[in-house]
């Protein structure tokens, strides 16, 4: 009877010490969810930081070789730049870092991309307009919406092996790029117009010269 006793209470003992283990773990484990939540949301705040600083540089860089700096006096021009740089400065003392975590296909892929589309930035000078036309196809490849043009469909197969992180990042990229040739086809239409309005003024001014 008394040896009974013993035993009840003993497994007793062990009932209540595997209870108190268990909610002491379920409460770890709601603890690290509810950290990993926070992880996430501080990667995303930083990746927004990110790119945030990209796109101030960007906007920098794009008033700096604008239409309108170039019909402003010297003067102001210097000036201007001078405020210019000092703001690129500061943007540039901003380093946020995000790594992403990749696995060796993952790595491989990334770097293939990034070269195909180095090469394509490399011929800029030679056609803008076929490299353009390509970081359109480029840029489809990336879209998950109906594309308005061609896809480049072995480029589409690269960043599909690329991890989500950086799939975002070549997105970002070919639509900075699209933008700066867009703002460069601008400029040089701009600048060709100026042209000929002076052209035309200066043939105007002669002809009145010799009428």
């Amino acid at each position: 009877m008394a040896q009974a006793k013993i035993n009840a209470k003993a497994n007793e003992g062990r009932f209540c010490r595997s209870s108190s283990m268990a909610d002491r773990s379920s409460r770890l484990l709601e603890s690290l969810d509810q950290l990993e939540l926070r992880v996430e949301a501080l990667r995303e705040a930083a990746t927004a930081v990110e790119q945030e600083k990209e796109v101030l540089l960007e906007m920098i860089h794009s008033i700096q070789n604008s239409q309108d700096m170039r019909q402003i006096s010297d003067g102001e021009r210097e000036e201007l730049n001078l405020t210019a740089n000092r703001l690129m400065g500061r943007t540039l003392t901003v380093e946020v870092s995000v790594e992403t975590i990749r696995n060796p296909q993952q790595e491989e892929s990334l770097k293939h991309a990034t070269r195909i589309i180095d090469e394509v930035v490399s011929k800029f000078l030679d056609d803008l307009g076929n490299a353009k036309s390509h970081l359109m196809s480029l840029y489809s490849a990336c879209s998950s919406e109906v594309p308005p043009g061609p896809v480049d469909q072995k480029f589409q197969s690269i960043v599909i092996g690329c991890a989500l992180e950086d799939q975002k990042k070549i997105k970002r990229r070919l639509e900075t790029l699209l933008r700066n040739i867009e703002n460069s086809d601008k400029a040089i239409k701009l600048l060709e117009h100026s042209k000929g309005a002076g052209s035309k003024t200066l043939q105007q001014n002669a002809e009145g010269k010799f009428n």
